[in-house]
């Protein structure tokens, strides 16, 4: 796995390479140039608003106790995030580390994996309908357009997967526990009983359906904040496109994200999904190639400092340990 996350991570800088000579550096680099400080600015204060609901979302479906406060959750999101769009991972490594980035701050391990597993799911599910929204306007936009029939078969796959995935998670089959069980036997010594008491556990949380509704709904708000979070970097590169399909874009932008999940940070996967999809609706493609790279420099702005302090967090509850 690592040395194929390695290879896709090449072939997507690749990619990158070739689209922005393809469309010309000259004209990409004028697209980039458009964003003052400010509009960065405000590009980089909506990704700090949007970790916060990302990680209420989180706690949203935590059981009673299992975190101190929802600070929490919104750190550990913030580390979920930035180690899935700054280091050279598959996005399930964010999801482990975002998981260690819990237990730091003294969530016990079972509370913090059972939520992950969880709060990946609700979000998921919102990804399915936020989707949804995008296939209907791309609908209404391009009643012709060939990306439609694709996308269709890929929401109706999600949706059975998901749901079938929620279903071994909540013990309705041995073959959940038996399967974690068999991962973790060489790795853990006590690996039946961990995994026995992750699955009482995710059988907690998925029995406070009230719970798991709200963290559908928040994360629902979190993916349309991202669909904003877009609008506003083609606004703040002089792109005159609508709000609807700038949604559109980023809607089923995500859904190709989610597809090449193994790919690392989404190198040349989310460059030629704006170039795609963004010619559809009308806007030139090294215009869409800038949002691409003035999303990575927001990335890479954010997530940067967050990891270096909770490497900080990590060497200091070492020296605590040893001490």
């Amino acid at each position: 796995m690592k040395h194929l996350s390695y290879i896709l991570a090449v072939a997507g800088v690749v990619i990158v390479v070739a689209l922005i000579g393809t469309f010309g550096v000259g004209n990409v680099t004028a697209a980039v140039s458009r964003i003052g400080w400010p509009e960065f600015g405000i590009i980089l204060g909506w990704q700090f608003l949007l970790f916060v609901v990302l990680g209420l979302a989180w706690y949203a479906i935590t059981p009673s106790g299992g975190a101190a406060h929802a600070g929490v959750t919104i750190w550990a999101r913030m580390v979920r995030d930035a180690s899935s769009n700054c280091l050279p991972f598959s996005q399930i490594g964010g999801f482990v580390f975002g998981t260690r980035a819990a237990t730091l701050l003294g969530v016990s391990w079972v509370t913090a994996t059972a939520t992950t597993i969880v709060d990946v799911t609700a979000e998921f599910l919102a990804q399915i309908a936020f989707t949804g929204i995008g296939l209907g306007i791309l609908l209404s936009r391009a009643p012709g357009s060939a990306l439609a029939v694709p996308v269709e078969v890929g929401l109706g796959l999600a949706v059975v997967g998901c749901f079938a995935f929620m279903w071994l998670q909540n013990g309705a089959t041995p073959l959940f526990a038996k399967l974690g069980t068999l991962i973790a036997s060489g790795r853990v010594a006590d690996a039946h009983d961990r995994v026995a008491v992750l699955q009482a556990e995710l059988g907690l949380i998925y029995g406070h359906a009230p719970r798991l509704a709200l963290g559908f709904v928040i994360h629902l708000i979190g993916w349309l904040m991202a669909g904003t979070a877009g609008w506003i970097a083609y606004r703040a590169l002089g792109v005159p496109v609508d709000f609807d399909d700038v949604l559109a874009i980023e809607a089923l932008l995500s859904a190709l994200a989610a597809a090449a999940f193994l790919v690392p940070v989404n190198a040349g996967v989310q460059e030629a999904g704006y170039a795609g999809l963004g010619a559809i609706f009308g806007v030139p493609p090294e215009l869409s190639i800038g949002v691409s790279l003035v999303r990575r420099a927001r990335d890479i702005v954010v997530g940067v400092p967050i990891l270096l302090l909770w490497q900080y967090l990590e060497v200091r509850r070492l020296r605590t340990a040893r001490g």
